[in-house]
């Protein structure tokens, strides 16, 4: 099955299987497992920007990727967040906040794709998908470099910033799906 998705589809559910090796590496006790996982996060993350730019440029993009990629970005992002404050190691209202943003913009592209509208992502969710990639990842490497902490406290805010400010846009500019 995998032979017929194109590349971009397989960049994304790359990413989907990768979410369960960041979980064991995260909450795993081996000698330099925050690095592992890290560098895995990072590299989960990476897949999101390229799988976007190649099923653009082949032209390739897919209804079973415009499904799949958002998809595997939220699954990414909530996991780790949600076994970060498994660990003390970020807020639950931070998560929460992300949790809901995700929840009422998937709800509006949900109501237009029903309208045969595609609400593509703006510069605000792209500054948000950027502040929370680096926000995590700050946040699993300050574990064991404590001297990351106010960098990562920067980012959280930062992130919470441009997450609340993000959904505000697409609210904004799609007020006419919202009920």
């Amino acid at each position: 099955m995998i032979r017929h998705l194109t590349l971009p589809n397989q960049l994304t559910i790359l990413r989907l299987l990768l979410v369960p090796v960041i979980g064991y590496t995260l909450t795993a006790a081996f000698a330099y497992h925050y690095q592992l996982s890290a560098a895995i996060y990072a590299s989960a993350a990476a897949t999101d920007t390229l799988d976007g730019r190649i099923a653009r440029s082949r032209k390739q993009v897919s209804e079973l990727g415009k499904f799949l990629d958002p998809l595997a970005d939220k699954i990414l992002v909530i996991t780790v967040l949600v076994i970060l404050v498994g660990e003390a190691v970020v807020p639950a209202w931070v998560v929460v906040i992300i949790f809901a943003r995700e929840f009422v913009i998937t709800g509006i592209r949900f109501v237009a794709a029903g309208q045969g509208v595609v609400v593509g992502s703006t510069p605000w969710g792209k500054s948000k998908t950027v502040t929370q990639n680096v926000m995590i990842g700050l946040l699993i490497l300050e574990q064991p470099y404590h001297v990351l902490q106010p960098v990562a406290l920067a980012f959280v805010v930062l992130a919470v910033l441009a997450t609340v400010a993000s959904g505000l846009d697409y609210l904004w500019r799609y007020r006419r799906f919202v009920i």
